[in-house]
């Protein structure tokens, strides 16, 4: 089935309830004066912020070029005065040798030859015919020195900027004295030749001279992460992890993977990430527990994990992230609860331990400065009662079965720090209340669990606990936790398959590391750290700067049509590409697509500019219409923007009966299993194509008996002919062949970035199996990010808006439901609507006294033709 009456308005959320277009005319016009002046406005300071920005441009074009310009002097010199052994020692020309490390340096000898590749961390311009450079490999740094070179060797080196990827020649020797900015300080680097790799552009800052602000930082992270500190601080991360894995496994543990994706939220249903699986409700995993559970009813005796762990909870702050890497452990218990807690407690340990003897750890500590970690040998077991009694007994108020607070804790981690002088302790036997519906309750008193936290720094690290094996205890805790047993049937149904007494913990890396290196802030844990800020919505830019309205001046090349699409425009904008279309073009470089018939211009869709503009371009294209065409402009399928404009301004008639058919993408579907089945039964092929002219002849011939199979009975509306290879730089192609016959075939069309992608044909030809049309929608779905809109349907009733009422109001409607009724219209919105579509109001609009009852018989001539 095709897609057809393929036009389109901007797209707004679908949650976003449209505005009522109109209300009394004086409160319409009040209201517009009041728009029109701030869009008047915002365009005339969009207009000089962007004329600012292109002058600025300007200066900076030209100061690049004068620099380019005498560099380029500077080494036609050269190469007159130099000889060809002087001219190959620099320049960007690199001969493959083999390569050594600065890591490898110490171990050799004075007056070694050494060839490497570094980064240049900081340099020191010391005259015209002497530099020193610093050279840096991740923690790794020594100078270099550049004294025996030409004037122009040392010139070019010293305009090389920090961080630029350099390969160097060189001899090492011992310097006068120990380079004390340098990680080898007996060890210099006599530079004979240097070569330049890569250098860096736009650089936010230098790793010699970083900044210590956290937003800077955090904003440059690949730059940020060449820092030595931060290198050594992600090796460290590493040995971590080395070590987790070794304890465990040395411990009979194996590690498993367990999905991300869970029917449920397992814990607290407000802080778990919702997505959309299919068409169907899912949640990302908050933690592997339910899956370590079921592992531990398999059998598997003794688990592990690292993974990612997802939490919706929006909290800034220096201790959260939304994304963290998890260590969780599960494992069957043959005593007692207290084997878990031997266990963790050792691996933890044996953790800290690894990294406390690091030499990676003074490293950090140049950025992060941090004192060694205190432990005893025998753990701490603090019960949680006791903890509250040294609490309350330094002046807190807690309560008997509450947990603590952050402040709490801090504060409880001073008090065992000064006691006990350790800094990792484990506070044991939380109250019922606090802990998820899986613990298990302490035998002696139901009040509290076997659960623990441990603590470092006065801050948990680590959460644990025995869990109920037993079905029917399990689902009575799930009923007083009112947990929906919907979703969880697996996890349930393992328990009915008897499980063995167990219990497990989960650690967060990232906020382990925080505490162990004082780093203040748990991002810098995270490689690329994710909180309630991070993917922020950008702002969009349009795809051809040369095609900008708002930076066109008289007298610059109009921009192209296709391009003016690709920047503003919706699903109808599309259609002017039809030879029937006229281009009205403003001084602004903005465009209006038009079609002359009888009376009238029929005039489709928003104007091709930036809206800050449509007031200006509005206008004068009616006036355009009225004085030059001598006809009288009709204006069909517009946003609700131009529609007030019209109705405001103007005082035109406006009504709506059509509505753009946008698919929701919380309610992207794949495709059914049937039909995926029975095309690949029948060996066809789903995929994108890039038109060959051999795929054309066979998509065109497919076209063509699709059209002739249609004429008896084709009653459909669609604003434009088929023809795909219209705009092919903007256009993406799928198909569904099965070997030369081309069976189905969706075009997707670019349009501005506000508005995403339209389906612009789909074609199901009659050959096609059933269902093959659907598959190859929701393949050609998948490819694209961003909206979409299938352009536009009919909607339900005509409905009335400005200055049409009455008798005429009646009329039209009873008009339109016999039009709808006539041509089947309906039947293109119900195949839509199996792809989840909603539907936004577009209108109609045209000047009072121009138009007769009558004359809306053009408007479906006009699409019919």
């Amino acid at each position: 089935m095709p897609s057809s009456i393929n036009l389109a308005r901007p797209f707004q959320r679908f949650s976003s309830p449209i505005r009522s277009p109109f209300s009394s005319p004086a409160s319409t016009s009040g209201s517009a004066m009041t728009m029109n002046s701030s869009r008047s406005g915002s365009a005339r300071r969009s207009a000089e912020k962007k004329d600012r920005q292109r002058e600025k441009e300007e200066r900076l074009k030209q100061q690049r070029e004068e620099i380019e310009m005498r560099r380029s002097e500077e080494e036609e010199r050269a190469k007159r005065e130099e000889d060809e052994e002087t001219r190959s020692r620099y320049g960007a020309d690199v001969h493959p040798q083999e390569l050594c490390s600065i890591s490898e340096m110490p171990g050799m000898r004075e007056n070694d030859q050494v060839t490497f590749r570094a980064r240049i961390h900081t340099q020191r311009r010391m005259s015209p015919a002497l530099d020193f450079l610093l050279f840096r490999d991740q923690t790794d740094t020594i100078q270099g020195v550049l004294g025996n070179a030409s004037p122009y060797m040392t010139r070019w080196v010293q305009r090389l900027s920090p961080e630029s990827l350099v390969q160097v020649h060189g001899t090492l020797t011992k310097p006068n004295k120990p380079i004390r900015s340098a990680t080898i300080p007996e060890m210099e680097v006599q530079i004979y030749s240097i070569h330049l790799i890569h250098a860096p552009t736009e650089l936010a800052f230098d790793n010699y001279n970083a900044p210590d602000t956290r937003k800077t930082r955090l904003s440059n992270r690949v730059l940020d992460l060449r820092h030595p500190s931060n290198q050594a601080l992600f090796k460290l991360r590493a040995l971590m992890l080395r070590t987790w894995r070794r304890q465990l496994d040395d411990q009979g543990f194996t590690e498993i993977n367990t999905p991300k994706l869970q029917p449920a939220a397992t814990e607290s249903g407000a802080s778990v990430f919702k997505v959309n699986y299919f068409g169907r409700k899912a949640f990302l995993a908050q933690s592997p527990q339910l899956s370590k559970q079921m592992a531990i009813s398999a059998d598997m005796n003794k688990v592990y994990e690292i993974g990612p762990v997802f939490r919706a909870e929006n909290s800034n702050t220096h201790r959260h992230l939304t994304e963290f890497t998890g260590l969780d452990i599960e494992m069957a218990l043959v005593k007692d609860y207290s084997e878990l807690v031997r266990t963790v407690d050792a691996v933890l340990k044996a953790m800290l331990a690894a990294i406390q003897t690091a030499p990676e750890l003074e490293i950090v500590r140049k950025r992060f400065p941090s004192t060694n970690l205190k432990w005893l040998d025998d753990t701490l077991i603090l019960p949680f009662t006791e903890g509250l009694r040294m609490l309350r007994e330094d002046g807190r108020d807690v309560g008997d079965e509450e947990d603590l607070s952050s402040n709490d804790e801090i504060r409880l981690g001073e008090l065992v720090k000064m006691k006990y002088d350790t800094d990792y302790f484990i506070l044991d036997k939380f109250p019922t209340k606090v802990r998820p519906f899986y613990a298990m309750r302490d035998e002696k008193d139901p009040r509290y669990t076997n659960s623990f936290d441990i603590f470092l720094r006065g801050q948990e690290i680590c959460t644990g606990g025995q869990r109920i094996h037993k079905v029917d205890e399990l689902l009575e805790s799930m009923r007083k936790a009112d947990i929906s047993q919907v979703g969880m049937e697996d996890y349930i149904n393992a328990f009915n398959l008897s499980p063995p007494p167990h219990g497990g913990a989960g650690i967060g890396l990232e906020r382990l590391m925080m505490l162990a290196f004082d780093l203040g802030d748990v991002r810098y844990g995270s490689l690329f750290h994710r909180d309630p800020k991070s993917l922020p919505e950008k702002a969009q830019t349009i795809p051809h700067p040369d095609a900008d309205t708002l930076m066109h001046r008289q007298g610059d090349p109009e921009p192209s049509l296709e391009n003016l699409i690709a920047n503003y425009g919706d699903a109808s904008n599309t259609s002017w590409l039809d030879d029937r279309f006229q281009i009205w073009r403003h001084k602004t470089g903005a465009a209006v697509g038009y079609v002359p018939q009888d009376r009238f211009a029929m005039t489709v869709g928003d104007p091709l500019c930036d809206e800050a503009q449509y007031e200006e371009v509005v206008k004068d294209y009616i006036a355009f219409v009225r004085h030059e065409l001598k006809l009288i402009p009709i204006w069909m399928l517009v946003s609700e923007e131009v529609q007030n404009l019209l109705a405001a301004d103007l005082g035109w008639r406006t009504l709506s009966c059509t509505e753009e058919q946008r698919i929701d993408p919380d309610h992207r579907q794949a495709p059914k299993g049937q039909h995926l089945r029975r095309i690949e039964r029948e060996g066809i092929k789903i995929h994108e194509v890039r038109p060959s002219e051999d795929f054309r002849s066979r998509a065109d011939n497919s076209i063509e008996r699709w059209k002739a199979s249609r004429k008896s009975e084709d009653k459909q509306v669609r604003l434009t002919d088929i023809r795909p290879w219209v705009d092919e730089a903007h256009r993406r192609y799928f198909a569904a062949e099965n070997g030369n016959q081309v069976l189905a075939m969706v075009v997707l069309a670019r349009l501005g970035p506000k508005h995403g992608w339209q389906i612009k044909w789909a074609l199901d030809f009659p050959s096609a199996p059933n269902g093959t049309i659907e598959v190859l929608i929701e393949t050609a779905l998948s490819s694209v990010v961003g909206p979409i809109t299938f352009g536009v349907g009919v909607a339900e009733k005509l409905t009335p808006g400005a200055r049409l009422h009455g008798v005429r109001a009646k009329f039209l409607a009873r008009t339109y439901d016999t039009i709808v009724k006539t041509l089947s219209l309906h039947r293109k919105s119900e195949f839509r609507e199996k792809f989840g579509v909603q539907g936004e109001s577009v209108y109609i609009c045209y000047p009072r006294g121009g138009v007769r009852v009558k004359d809306f018989q053009q408007i479906v001539k006009f699409f019919k033709e």
